[in-house]
């Protein structure tokens, strides 16, 4: 191959929909070039067609329905619409490597780590079982996943989902693809594996001279990284350039407003909650996963997830927890809901100790303290309609069933959602619509907590900005008291009066928000804050009339 020769060439490109869809292309004629040792960024929000251009790629688009209708794809000068699919299959993970989003649908959940990694080294290279094994441990490690050996023997459900992308992540750089394609890889990542996993990418790019095609809706992250911009709107490419003049220079009115929604890194005032009543007290809460596996699977150990933790949390208050992947957040999430059991401990609302409580008791307190998870999809029961799933809680309750149905109408409106939303399934929605409902499904109980296990780490910078607001007004209004669970501190930032910060199930470090972001006491905590991407990008000040 020439050495001018871009690795990959995108030329005219157009992916058209089935019928019936909000437009006819999901991309309309886009141009892109990656070249050698180059990093491009291609942001947009859900639905530009992002991630159909990394389909349209690996040549994984679901056709017949969504279809390449025109234009070229020259990997290395060879056009990859051309490939028969053997020769493609070829391509696919040697020369071409794709990250995914969402490595739990990505990795079969039947075999080991060890086993799906071996096997792309199996199909695509001469070496032999223990080569193998042991270029598989170099990798688990140089993706800084903890106890390797162990890893290599867990199932995916077994380890936490920032260590599950990073095997993705392992499987995609073990042959040193000429070309990775990054879907949102840091999308659901803390912000120290973030930045190590960016490196990382960048080690490899510099090491073999890899092209990059880093999909991503986080401007943090494009700030980290990116060599050159791209920005998708609703199929269309509307500006494109090298990431300092995209970054500072944003031209258009999309690519403006886009980075206008960057959660700021400046927590607000902080607000005084002394005398406020305390409505959920948890006292040295400790949990410990037992070894698993057996005399084929291999034994993992033991692991303390969380350790003696204890934290109060007053009324109308938002307290964070923050901590990397594996530190405990959501296990604290889950006991405290009593999703979970605890080993020992109390977790106190209103009075009555959860932990301590009869099925019966417990399915009484459960209408205090509601929960809104990080997929909200996973959550919401895909065969009924959203009036029936935010109801369902209430009428369980005793609540009249027609009085249910017109409050679930009312929480609609008040997550500012049409009334109309009321008769369509969950799938008919937007992640962040679809978060907006899980929202009223917990508020349908009238809780005193909602326990947000990161309620917006999957979605776009726009929309979270959207569901961030609407969450602090809704907490004001109401006088609710929210414990929210999150990694990306910039979202702490915005929402949280107190932080806990977690490590390896402990807290190391916990006070008002403003306070630690100005002044963090423990290096944890300083690791943490000086690992968040883009953190020495200051974003440019945009007029709303421009944006």
């Amino acid at each position: 191959m020439n050495g001018n020769t871009p690795v990959l060439e995108i030329k005219g490109l157009r992916i058209a929909l089935p019928k019936g869809a909000d437009r006819p292309y999901a991309l309309d004629g886009l141009d892109l070039t990656v070249n050698p040792g180059e990093i491009v960024c291609l942001v947009g929000e859900s639905g530009s067609g992002k991630s159909l251009t990394a389909g349209a790629i690996m040549r994984l688009l679901p056709e017949p329905h969504v279809h390449v209708a025109d234009g070229a794809i020259r990997f290395e000068g060879e056009d990859l619409l051309a490939l028969s699919e053997a020769r493609m299959k070829a391509i696919r993970g040697d020369r071409i490597a794709q990250i995914f989003q969402e490595p739990m649908t990505a990795l079969n959940p039947q075999k080991s780590v060890g086993w799906q990694l071996d096997e792309v080294l199996r199909l695509h290279t001469e070496l032999g079982k223990s080569d193998r094994k042991a270029r598989v441990i170099e990798m688990l490690e140089r993706v800084k996943i903890p106890d390797p050996a162990s890893a290599y023997n867990a199932y995916p459900h077994q380890i936490s989902g920032g260590q599950r992308q990073r095997v993705m992540i392992a499987m995609a750089l073990s042959l040193s693809p000429r070309l990775i394609i990054a879907d949102e890889p840091t999308t659901a990542l803390d912000v120290t594996t973030q930045l190590e996993i960016l490196r990382l990418i960048r080690e490899l790019q510099e090491q073999d001279g890899a092209g990059v095609l880093f999909i991503t809706h986080d401007f943090g992250v494009v700030a980290e990284i990116a060599d050159k911009v791209a920005v998708l709107c609703k199929g269309e490419l509307v500006e494109q350039g090298p990431a300092q003049q995209i970054l500072n220079r944003p031209q258009h009115s999309y690519t403006q407003a886009l980075i206008a929604a960057i959660p700021a890194l400046t927590p607000p005032a902080p607000r005084d909650f002394t005398g406020a009543p305390v409505v959920l007290e948890a006292k040295g809460l400790v949990k410990t996963f037992a070894a698993r596996g057996g005399m084929f699977s291999g034994k993992r150990k033991a692991v303390k997830a969380v350790s003696d933790l204890s934290f109060v949390l007053r009324r109308g208050e938002t307290l964070g927890v923050v901590g990397e992947s594996g530190s405990g957040k959501t296990t604290v999430s889950r006991i405290v809901t009593r999703l979970l059991e605890s080993d020992t401990g109390s977790v106190t609302v209103e009075g009555t100790d959860l932990l301590a409580c009869s099925p019966r008791e417990l399915r009484r307190m459960r209408q205090y303290i509601q929960m809104v998870f990080q997929d909200p999809m996973a959550s919401l029961n895909p065969r009924k309609r959203v009036e029936a799933l935010i109801a369902q809680g209430p009428i369980v309750h005793g609540v009249d069933p027609k009085e249910a149905r017109e409050r679930a109408r009312k929480l609609l409106e008040l997550v500012e959602l049409s009334p109309a939303a009321a008769s369509r399934f969950p799938h008919e929605f937007s992640g962040g619509q679809r978060q907006r409902i899980g929202i009223a499904r917990a508020l349908a109980m009238e809780p005193r907590v909602i326990v947000a296990d990161e309620p917006v780490s999957a979605l776009d910078v726009s929309v979270q900005a959207q569901v961030l607001k609407l969450l602090g007004d809704l907490r004001d209004r109401l006088d609710l008291s929210l414990l929210f669970v999150t990694h990306d501190l910039r979202v702490a930032a915005q929402l949280c009066d107190r932080l806990i910060v977690m490590q390896k199930g402990e807290i190391v470090e916990t006070g008002v928000t403003a306070e630690i972001f100005a002044d963090p006491q423990h290096p944890y905590t300083r690791k943490l804050l000086d690992s968040i991407p883009g953190r020495g990008w200051t974003p440019p000040v945009i007029r709303p009339d421009a944006a």
